[in-house]
């Protein structure tokens, strides 16, 4: 069953979406790194590549659909940060702007009763909870770290700890 013209055009723009969030990721990572937070500079590579995998997810449903997968450009990152808090302030919005765009699929995908993504966008709802949970427990440590350097060392190595999904 192909996919209409309108969720094709939705679940391209998502794939989009998710390397752009990829994208920014590794910019917050380089950033982190050039702060002398490894550990967090660590997670977020990691997450950068989690970004890139949901990517793929989206490219090779497409795919499976005999749909085109149509590639953006990727706008240049946000690179510069007032403190670490800021930085992970900036991973939340990307995540909860990704969350908002798989909501829109889901509703277009029930109004074409477009059973065959179900699945699909239903791990995403799952996967955005989980996401935005993580990285606003992040937030909330940090802000009680304000001012204290060993927490935030401790924070750091903690955070470098990050294992990838298969490991």
């Amino acid at each position: 069953m192909a996919l209409n013209p309108e969720l094709e055009a939705a679940f391209n723009d998502q794939v989009n979406l998710e390397l752009t969030s990829a994208h920014q990721y590794l910019a917050l990572s380089a950033w982190l790194e050039a702060e002398g937070l490894p550990g967090m500079a660590h997670w977020m590579k990691m997450q950068s590549g989690e970004e890139n995998d949901h990517a793929m997810k989206f490219y090779q449903f497409l795919l499976d659909r005999n749909a085109r997968v149509v590639l953006g450009s990727l706008p240049k990152p946000q690179s510069d940060f007032d403190s670490v808090t800021d930085v992970f302030r900036a991973a939340l919005a990307a995540e909860e702007t990704v969350t908002a765009a798989i909501n829109s699929i889901y509703s277009k995908a029930v109004d074409a009763s477009d059973f065959a993504s179900y699945p699909l966008l239903d791990w995403f709802v799952n996967e955005q909870v989980e996401e935005e949970a993580t990285v606003q427990q992040i937030i909330d440590d940090l802000e009680r770290t304000e001012g204290n350097g060993h927490a935030l060392l401790m924070l750091d190595r903690e955070l470098g700890t990050r294992l990838g999904e298969d490991e």
